[in-house]
């Protein structure tokens, strides 16, 4: 903990407090000095003049009464009055050797080795009037103002040090605890999360954060765990029929050409699904969002419509585009085309003969919305999500051609395009719908 960065910046804001409170203590002792000698030098000034005008009124005895009787005042200034050759005539500052105007007197005055400002004034006969005051009090402030922001500062080191020590604690264990999160998931643990406190602050939110990247890890280990064991059971059946092609046109010469030609046709099949698997890999990656750009989700519609028309007549189906609305969004427009073309694939495949399939696009607040409708059989609710895992066929014979990774390539390109895939009864039949947002 003594080590944390915590730890350490609570001692440097310590320590810059600390200094701050040190500049400040100076310059408030610097203007309370300078207040204050102003205001000494004002009473100073102040009495001067009053005895100045007392000896143009009352003469010289008028001042030496009056001095004698402010000496007896507690807490007067010092006053003295000196003779035209210099001797004492009156006060306790008469003895002083001060010139004339402002001086200090740093001993030897009244007996005192108290520094005492003095203002000097001669009279028009030539005698001298001083009036001064012990700097005592300001060095006694000086000390009370001293005092206070030595307290102040051992305050701020006290409680610096300690709420330092507090935090560094707090923090270490809310860290430690991500540290052993992290731990337990290195060490297999994958269920394991960083607590949270609920306080919303920025380790609480960094716990948030460091957990739905666990949540996402998670899931792509899932998604890969189930991958491998989908390729590893839906590849099984055609590699072994595959290879009973194969056993069969060497056992029998005559059908070899026919073997070959089919062995061919399963080859064929089982690279197209690595080829969609790696395709699916490749748009969860998210490496082609550098291909976006503003693309009509209409003229998509529209383009997969004309090439799957004649597919559908032949089929006796009907496929149309009942509405489509102009809709631009920000997308990769062959992987639009694509999606587009899974699903209106997926309708005519298991719309089951004379389907009527309609596709629909149409512009929204906020986004646009792709629809592909079909009245065919339609799907059980309880199956409806499933259909987007890799490899999942309702069909568990498997005995129709397809993968089943034609809907899981629809949910990666539309969460690639930051979209939502909703499936739902069409009463009958099956409506996907798409849902794009700005």
């Amino acid at each position: 903990m003594f080590r944390s960065t915590s730890l350490r910046l609570a001692t440097l804001y310590t320590a810059a407090f600390a200094i701050s409170v040190l500049v400040l203590g100076v310059v408030t002792l610097l203007a309370t000095r300078r207040a204050l000698s102003e205001q000494f030098d004002a009473r100073i000034r102040s009495e001067s003049a009053a005895l100045v005008q007392e000896y143009q009124v009352e003469g010289l005895n008028g001042v030496i009464e009056a001095v004698h009787e402010r000496d007896r005042t507690p807490g007067a200034l010092d006053y003295g009055v000196q003779g035209a050759t210099g001797e004492a005539l009156a006060g306790r500052l008469a003895g002083a050797r001060a010139p004339l105007g402002w001086s200090v007197q740093r001993e030897g005055v009244g007996g005192r080795r108290e520094p005492v400002r003095l203002l000097a004034v001669e009279f028009p006969d030539g005698r001298r009037l001083l009036v001064g005051d012990d700097q005592e009090r300001i060095e006694a402030l000086d000390g009370v103002v001293l005092r206070g922001f030595g307290w102040a500062l051992a305050g701020v080191v006290v409680l610096g040090v300690a709420g330092g020590y507090a935090l560094s604690g707090d923090v270490h264990r809310r860290l430690a605890a991500i540290s052993g999160t992290a731990e337990a998931i290195i060490d297999g643990d994958l269920a394991r999360r960083v607590p949270v406190r609920g306080s919303d602050d920025d380790l609480d939110r960094l716990a948030l954060t460091i957990n739905r990247m666990l949540d996402r890890i998670g899931a792509l280990m899932d998604s890969l765990k189930q991958v491998s064991s989908d390729i590893a059971h839906d590849m099984r059946t055609p590699l072994t029929r595959l290879r009973q092609k194969l056993e069969r046109g060497l056992a029998e010469p005559a059908e070899r050409g026919v073997a070959m030609e089919s062995a061919l046709a399963d080859l064929d099949a089982i690279l197209d699904t690595f080829a969609a698997l790696l395709r699916i890999a490749q748009i969860e990656s998210g490496a082609r969002r550098a291909a976006f750009r503003p693309t009509d989700l209409s003229e998509v519609a529209r383009t997969v419509v004309d090439a799957f028309a004649p597919s559908a007549e032949d089929g006796r189906q009907s496929l149309k585009l009942s509405a489509a609305t102009p809709s631009r969004i920000d997308g990769d427009p062959e992987l639009l085309t694509q999606m587009v073309a899974n699903l209106v694939e997926n309708a005519l495949r298991h719309g089951g003969p004379s389907a009527r399939i309609e596709v629909g696009v149409e512009a929204v607040a906020g986004g646009a919305t792709l629809w592909v409708r079909d009245d065919g059989p339609g799907v059980p609710e309880t199956e409806r999500e499933r259909l987007f895992d890799r490899f999942y066929r309702l069909e568990a014979s498997r005995s129709t051609p397809g993968s089943g990774l034609g809907l899981a390539l629809v949910a990666a390109v539309a969460k690639l395009h930051g979209a939502e895939v909703r499936l739902s009864d069409a009463q009958p039949g099956l409506e996907a719908r798409v849902l794009f947002s700005a």
